[in-house]
């Protein structure tokens, strides 16, 4: 039997409508709406896309953004002049750098300057720590977004043996918090770990996050577990995930697709993390 699909433009909508029902009370409540303030550095046209419908997703959910577009050239104290700006702005609840950011400037010594009350990407040291100490903060939205999927899935996460195939700061390190935090038994995997398919075919959850074009075949995976996909990887033949999509349909029990799947949650959760910031700051 072929997997069941799980769709992630369906969860995301539906996380985007509840967001834009809360954000109408607090504007109600407060007397203002959530401000969401992006910033890009250069004219990188993917990156003008992601900041384009950051903002468009801030509009439906009837959220307030401000836009700061820096020259490509520009120094590296200028920007972080321009986040401390943003960062003492009462006006302001969220605050969200599109990276990557020019070869003059460090990322993290950006992520560094951002506010971690205002951290919506949930990058800064602060939110790190708060989220490997099972303390509550800012989570980065990929993760939550890859949650949230579970939840809506009702796959029980406590006792579940998830794994993880890659350990970037951006997705598996915080996987890795959030999964235990709901009491799962995590193993995370890498290029260096020995017996990649013996060690994933353990997993309840399986988790790909590691940047490698359909690098989890049907060999990889338990019959009946659950398969997220985060892999976003542009091929001569189109976009594709880290997992096989058509192979391991054939031995999962759910599967996200690339595209449709964990993409369309980032920016949902996006939006959950500046209403939260809003409510945090009063």
């Amino acid at each position: 039997m072929a997997a069941e699909v799980i769709d992630g433009k369906l969860v995301a909508s539906e996380v985007r409508a509840r967001v834009a029902d809360q954000v109408a009370a607090f504007t109600t409540a407060e007397g203002r709406a959530p401000t969401l303030a992006t910033v890009l550095v250069g004219a990188d046209p993917a990156s003008e896309i992601y900041v384009a419908n950051k903002h468009k997703a801030c509009e439906e959910a009837g959220m307030r953004s401000v836009h700061h577009s820096l020259p490509d050239d520009s120094p590296q104290d200028r920007l972080i002049g321009l986040i401390e700006e943003l960062g003492g702005d009462r006006s302001v609840d969220g605050i969200l750098v599109q990276l990557p950011v020019p070869e003059q400037i460090d990322p993290d010594a950006v992520t560094r300057a951002i506010d971690p009350a205002k951290d919506v990407d949930g990058l800064t040291p602060t939110s790190v720590g708060l989220l490997a100490s099972g303390r509550p903060g800012l989570v980065p939205c990929t993760p939550a977004g890859v949650i949230e999927l579970l939840d809506h899935q009702r796959v029980e996460l406590e006792g579940a043996e998830a794994v993880i195939v890659g350990r970037s700061n951006l997705v598996g390190r915080p996987l890795v918090s959030l999964l235990l935090e709901r009491n799962a038994t995590v193993t995370v995997c890498h290029s260096r770990t020995r017996d990649l398919d013996r060690v994933c075919s353990r997993a309840d959850v399986l988790i790909a996050a590691v940047g490698v074009p359909e690098l989890i075949g049907a060999g990889h995976v338990k019959p009946g577990a659950t398969v997220i996909d985060v892999g976003m990887n542009r091929t001569a033949d189109g976009l594709k995930g880290d997992v096989d999509f058509a192979a391991v349909s054939e031995v999962a029990a759910a599967i996200t697709p690339v595209p449709g799947g964990v993409g369309p949650m980032t920016i949902a959760m996006l939006m959950v993390n500046t209403l939260t910031a809003a409510r945090a700051g009063g």
